[in-house]
């Protein structure tokens, strides 16, 4: 057996969460959490951690383009996606909230626009 120590993100308690597992990954135990929404986090978090992606793009004009994923990308997904961002350009009119890339690697997350390109 083995305990994971997390601190809840889903609401601004932020509950020190305590997750017991089996020496085989599978969950045996969940204390700490002040609501289901901090299980349900805790239960995420150490099967399958999923994480929003944030970063920039170049656009036609050679400027940078800030990025963010729509929702969260698997954890073991991130550099992929990161290297698949790479070789991706951005129209240089590009508005917050344009897609990008649709459904990068097949993971469900759009690539939408955050914010404006930079000088």
């Amino acid at each position: 057996m083995k305990k994971r120590k997390l601190i809840c993100i889903v609401c601004p308690r932020g509950c020190e969460i305590d997750v017991t597992m089996s020496d085989h990954g599978e969950i045996t135990g969940i204390e700490g959490n002040s609501c289901k929404r901090g299980e349900t986090y805790a239960r995420a978090e150490c099967t399958h951690p999923v994480r929003i992606l944030t970063t920039t793009v170049r656009c036609e004009d050679g400027r940078l383009l800030p990025v963010r994923s729509s929702c969260g990308i698997p954890k073991e997904r991130l550099f992929d996606c990161m290297e698949e961002l790479r070789s991706v350009t951005a129209a240089a009119g590009a508005m917050i909230g344009d897609t990008v890339v649709r459904n990068i690697l097949g993971t469900g997350a759009d690539i939408v626009v955050s914010g404006n390109a930079g000088a």
